[in-house]
């Protein structure tokens, strides 16, 4: 039976004609090949995480963040991701991470560092939508410009730089379900002197 509406007829006979076993072979050959293809992408798309006594080193792609012990005052699994939480509650880290949480977990605590199983600020964060009150100048446009590049498919790298202009306005942002929260650490009040 022959179909002649079918696409690739041409590449689908070439195939249909190389003989047994090299079609077998060649079929296993380009599955390793592929799946290669996709283990290499998926370890450089990865979260890597080197902890010391004295730096915390969090590389993803091509980039790398490294972080002094004096500036993590608390290491948070939150979801899938894991956060660096300043003295003050700022995060000043937040990457997906497909590692073991009971070995992530283990290294900080072997290192002295304090972890917590869920973000102790979760509470404060609330939805964003557009024009919401309460954010400080500016946030609303690069809330809605990092919504925007989220929706695209190469965004990703957008979305993080858009992330870290936010915290650089002291909004915290955190993703669940295509949505974004956002929440504003309260700053420590320093009493007057009289």
């Amino acid at each position: 039976m022959t179909l002649a509406w079918a696409p690739l007829q041409g590449p689908a006979e070439l195939l249909t004609s190389v003989p047994e076993p090299w079609l077998g072979v060649g079929g296993v050959g380009v599955g390793a090949l592929v799946g290669l293809v996709v283990g290499f992408v998926a370890v450089h798309e990865s979260l890597a995480v080197s902890v010391s006594a004295g730096r915390v080193v969090l590389s993803v792609r091509d980039s790398s963040q490294e972080f002094g012990r004096n500036e993590i005052a608390l290491v948070v699994r939150d979801g899938k991701q894991l956060v660096l939480l300043g003295a003050d509650g700022m995060e000043i880290a937040r990457e997906e991470c497909g590692l073991s949480w009971q070995r992530v977990a283990d290294a900080f605590a072997e290192h002295g560092y304090r972890w917590a199983d869920e973000d102790p600020h979760r509470e404060e964060f609330r939805r964003w939508v557009p024009g919401m009150p309460g954010l400080p100048e500016g946030a609303d446009a690069l809330l809605r410009a990092r919504a925007a590049a989220r929706e695209k498919d190469e965004g990703a790298d957008d979305a993080r730089e858009l992330r870290g202009e936010l915290l650089r306005l002291g909004v915290v942002v955190r993703d669940e379900k295509r949505r974004q929260y956002w929440r504003m650490p309260q700053t420590p009040q320093i009493p007057q002197q009289s």
